[in-house]
């Protein structure tokens, strides 16, 4: 199929979230106020990270490239859905629709599979601690972050390996706040259920099996430690059910949508919120305010922040007498 010559779409209708005037004009506030603070806090996270030595470890040398993934994932679409809330005729040319189903599977992609390896990095300090310096070495940890983004190209390319040439000769009114893969193959002018079969042999399939890994690795990690001590269980627990939220808020609409795509229904738009918004700002929360160590080194950041300040000003105000 030559896609040049089947498609006469030019641009896509998105419905956004409402149609109310008064709920858009809500959500702008809302989500604008959201989006500058999960930027925020995984800058935070980024800067810390790299800035503070004691820091320098797999951990948290993983946890600020989710960071990074999680900027770029809230990134692909939010603006435009805040600027859209503003607009009564919400539209995106077809390169900017391709654009996004790029992007979101890239970094979806990528998250995935590095939340696997954080939580392999965890499996190994926790079960194999005598190891854990000569498993998870620099090499090591480089590589899972380059098999990470390795995974999200490859997975991308293969959705728009079918999704780019789709013949698009006519309904262009995309459901959603952004061009979500299911809804837009929807639009083609052909039989969809091929298509629908290859997203659920890609994304589908990406989905369950990273979150049966990653379920996995939780119930060998709590094993593990309820063997050792209950209060080691306790505090294991405590950390673990954080991140198991943050999970199942990620993988169960991705699940949900991507699973079974032959039908798509009114709560696939609220759902993908779930995965492009609101599980970027509660990685900063559950990852930094529930760990000692990122928040000593933030207390640490801020008091040299405001020393290099306030000595920055004596020596403004010094300057004049010495003349």
């Amino acid at each position: 199929m030559d896609g040049a010559n089947s498609s006469v779409v030019s641009e896509f209708v998105l419905l956004g979230l409402s149609s109310s005037e008064e709920l858009q004009l809500f959500f702008f506030v809302f989500f604008s106020l959201l989006y500058m603070m999960f930027i925020l806090g995984n800058l935070l996270i980024i800067i810390v990270v790299t800035s503070d030595s004691r820091l320098h470890s797999p951990m948290y040398f993983l946890l600020g490239n989710l960071s990074f993934i999680d900027i770029c994932q809230s990134s692909f679409a939010t603006p435009k859905m805040i600027a859209d809330f503003l607009k009564e005729h919400k539209t995106i040319s077809f390169s900017g629709c391709i654009a996004q189903i790029f992007f979101i599977h890239l970094f979806t992609g990528g998250e995935m599979v590095l939340l696997v390896s954080m939580a392999y990095d965890r499996y190994v300090a926790i079960c194999k601690p005598l190891h854990y310096v000569t498993i998870m070495n620099q090499q090591v940890c480089t590589a899972l972050v380059l098999a990470s983004w390795a995974v999200g190209f490859v997975h991308t390319m293969s959705q728009l390996s079918f999704t780019v040439n789709l013949p698009f000769c006519g309904p262009n009114v995309v459901d959603s706040f952004f061009c979500d893969l299911p809804r837009v193959t929807k639009l083609a002018c052909l039989d969809s259920y091929a298509i629908e079969i290859l997203i659920v042999i890609n994304s589908g399939i990406l989905s369950l099996s990273t979150f049966f890994l990653l379920f996995v690795s939780y119930i060998i990690i709590l094993v593990t430690v309820w063997f050792k001590s209950s209060a080691a269980m306790t505090k294991a627990f405590s950390t673990l059910s954080a991140h198991i939220m943050v999970v199942i808020l990620f993988f169960g609409p991705c699940i949900f949508i991507y699973v079974w795509p032959f039908t798509t229904y009114p709560v696939d738009k609220v759902l993908a919120i779930f995965y492009t918004i609101f599980t970027p700002i509660l990685n900063p929360i559950i990852y930094t305010l529930r760990n000692k160590d990122m928040k000593a080194a933030m207390r640490k950041l801020v008091i040299q922040k405001l020393k290099s300040k306030k000595i920055s000003e004596i020596s403004l105000v010094m300057k004049p007498s010495l003349y």
